[in-house]
């Protein structure tokens, strides 16, 4: 595989990533950048540096379906509920199942709906999905709000106080195709109904399947994809309401380990649940994906304690001032368990990275993405340990080959940050935008050097 040859979903009667498109303008919409309302969730062969890797197996915590993208079983560390929650008896699965063998990527052995553990010290971890995959109607869905107390004032800076802001602007998404039924969540960001969600929350449902919108004061109304960016699996969908209460969106960049944090969504379809934790980690390289379509995404994800749980996907993680700093994406799951579910580390998808992608799926329905221009895999030390990312082929006329970097040169720190496999190689680019400038601390020949590169784009195209 090469950078240019990654595989994307196959949406029927969606377009993901459509014919290559100009760069991001001026012009476009920043949605993510104005909202101001206080309302509101190893080495192996060369792997990829952008694009989809399709390398290892992952889990989203969307709440899933039975569509073939993401509610497969074997394709995702984690498991249904069970067969009783909430809503009857499912299909049955597959006991087992062996993942396609790829260019540049060792294989990770998968058993009953289970993905193994991160390959290797230093390398990103693989995550889990659970698939909330349903055929009746729920029994439990939203709080009851019938004759209860006044809720007692809550002191600025405190969970109750950050989670009744941003409340309003969380929203339960229920996708209905042939297959089955799935829900995830979504975040409001405008006042006529565009909404943020994980592209692996509503890619899968295929043509003529039903989105629906769950609003937090109880409403239900249907909802159509605006954009999909399977690469950063973000994706942004547009509900037939007009007085929506958008969220406040915060920075990513403001977060430090230790702070609290707050995670609103559906888990397993239960409306409106808030849990409360802490930043565990920044920065962490998080691979996560689909083996069935061969789609997955490499991101530097916020690592965080808080309980995330299947159905949390697209939902909001805030800071104690109520702002969204993450979209939830992704979980882990315990070696041998056979049931996604939270186990304290959840991950979410930085909003300063969510916020320009977000921009151009709304003004054009796709977005372009940093590129470096070269395939990379994990450098080993003597002892077997990754200690870098070690370049593979280098695109010509492309940022990595004008900057002089060469095949066999081993990356070590990006703008000054570690980098100790080829996947946080892949996450430090994907944190940037195209044009950005980056300094790379390499060593070729065992000689210690520091080179600048100004990111390529794919211009929309990151197939192409």
């Amino acid at each position: 595989m090469t950078e240019n040859q990654p595989q994307q979903p196959n949406q029927s009667g969606q377009n993901a990533q459509g014919p290559q498109g100009p760069e991001r303008t001026q012009q476009l919409p920043m949605y993510g950048q104005h909202q101001q309302q206080h309302q509101a969730p190893q080495g192996g062969q060369p792997r990829l540096d952008s694009g989809p890797q399709g390398q290892r197996q992952g889990q989203y915590p969307s709440g899933g379906g039975a569509y073939p993208q993401f509610g497969a079983p074997g394709t995702h560390q984690g498991a249904s509920p069970g067969p009783n929650w909430p809503l009857g008896p499912q299909q049955a699965t597959a006991t087992a199942v062996k993942p396609k063998r790829r260019p540049g990527l060792a294989v990770v052995a998968l058993t009953a709906l289970l993905v193994g553990t991160a390959g290797g010290v230093g390398g990103a971890a693989v995550y889990s999905a659970s698939n909330d995959t349903t055929t009746n109607t729920p029994s439990v869905t939203a709080p009851l709000n019938g004759n209860q107390a006044a809720p007692a004032s809550a002191p600025d800076g405190s969970v109750q106080s950050a989670a009744a802001k941003v409340l309003p602007s969380v929203v339960k998404i229920a996708v209905a195709a042939q297959q089955g039924q799935a829900t995830g969540s979504g975040i409001v960001i405008s006042k006529d109904g565009l909404i943020v969600t994980n592209n692996h929350v509503v890619a899968g449902a295929g043509q003529g399947a039903k989105i629906t919108v769950i609003l937090n004061d109880g409403r239900t109304v249907p909802a159509t994809v605006k954009g999909l960016d399977p690469l950063t699996d973000l994706a942004v969908i547009k509900a037939e309401a007009t007085d929506l209460t958008p969220a406040t969106l915060g920075s990513s960049g403001k977060l430090a380990v230790g702070q609290g944090v707050v995670a609103i969504g559906s888990p397993f379809g239960l409306a409106a649940t808030v849990t409360s934790g802490i930043v565990s980690a920044l920065d962490r390289p998080v691979t996560s994906g689909d083996e069935q379509d061969d789609s997955t995404t490499v991101f530097p994800a916020i690592q965080t304690d808080a309980a995330i749980n299947p159905g949390n996907s697209g939902g909001a993680l805030i800071d104690l001032a109520g702002q969204v700093v993450g979209i939830n994406s992704a979980i882990k799951t315990a070696p041998g368990q056979s049931e996604g579910g939270n186990i304290g580390l959840g991950f979410a998808i930085p909003i300063d990275q969510a916020k320009p992608i977000i921009d151009e799926l709304v003004a054009k329905g796709k977005a372009t993405h940093a590129r470096l221009g070269v395939t990379v895999g994990d450098a080993q030390s003597s002892d077997g340990l990754p200690n870098g990312a070690r370049l593979g082929e280098v695109t010509p006329g492309g940022a990595a080959d004008k900057a002089g970097l060469q095949s066999g040169d081993v990356v070590t720190a990006v703008d000054g940050k570690a980098i100790s496999s080829g996947d946080a190689l892949v996450a430090a680019v994907r944190s940037h935008r195209p044009g950005d400038q980056v300094k790379l601390t390499l060593t070729r020949n065992g000689t210690p050097q520091t080179v600048t590169a100004t990111l390529g784009s794919d211009n929309g195209n990151p197939t192409g």
